[in-house]
């Protein structure tokens, strides 16, 4: 009887049609990595970290499943109440694929990103990136980590006048 139940549930969940939610465009706060020493794993972005009109990429970020958390260049200046940057959950991707991989199904997404989510280059290209990694390895680890990609969801620039 148990290996029919199991057929069963099967059956359901597979035509089901179960839509899940994934998390990018959802609101985060942005990390930064602590300095050596300090105990603590990461330290909250403040409005000084930040850059006007810059992407800002956090990794190691709680909030988000991925654990990246982006401010990009357009997004308003947010600030939770201690002070901390807010931004949006994303997640690599590749340019291309056939299924977007940066389509918005969180409800409560963040108003600035909800219409211009896209899989685009954050901070540097990809020959920017590899010529980091080649030529400064420490670096690249501790600022990238194990990401070997420079594309993320993120929200696409306004264009003038918008």
């Amino acid at each position: 009887m148990s290996s029919r139940l199991a057929l069963l549930v099967s059956a359901v969940l597979l035509f089901g049609g179960c839509k899940v939610n994934s998390d990018i465009g959802k609101r985060c706060l942005l990390v930064k990595k602590a300095p050596e020493g300090s105990g603590r794993e990461s330290d909250p972005v403040l409005v000084t970290d930040v850059s006007e009109g810059q992407d800002f990429i956090s990794f190691g970020s709680l909030d988000c499943e991925d654990l990246v958390c982006v401010k990009d260049a357009d997004m308003p200046l947010e600030m939770a109440d201690n002070g901390q940057v807010v931004g949006y959950c994303s997640t690599a991707c590749v340019q291309g694929e056939l299924v977007d991989p940066c389509t918005i199904t969180d409800p409560d997404a963040h108003p600035a990103v909800k219409d211009r989510m896209s899989c685009r280059a954050l901070l540097l290209d990809q020959k920017a990136l590899d010529d980091l990694r080649q030529n400064d390895p420490a670096t690249y680890q501790a600022t990238f980590g194990d990401n070997n990609s420079p594309y993320f969801c993120a929200g696409n620039p306004l264009e003038e006048g918008t």
